[in-house]
């Protein structure tokens, strides 16, 4: 399904936009990305629906102890020495 594009912050650029959408200048949809000839559909679709659930599956999996582990690594390398 295609995506409507985000919206401009700027009020003016804003009220632009819905009059250009609404003369029919552009659409009020972004174009489907195209699709690579070189790539079996069928393993897009399945890397996707992996993507998807990969992360709920992994945290599903890890105990308590091995989330807080994760957690720290993750901490310390966000907030770490930075020099």
């Amino acid at each position: 399904m295609p995506r409507t594009p985000k919206r401009p912050r700027d009020l003016n650029q804003w009220a632009k936009r819905m009059v250009d959408i609404a003369t029919g200048e552009v659409e009020d949809i972004e174009p489907t990305p195209p699709i690579d000839p070189n790539k079996d559909p069928a393993a897009v679709a399945l890397g996707r629906k992996g993507g998807l659930k990969g992360g709920l599956a992994r945290a599903a999996s890890l105990t308590a102890a091995e989330r807080k582990i994760i957690a720290q690594k993750a901490a310390k390398k966000r907030w770490g020495d930075k020099s």
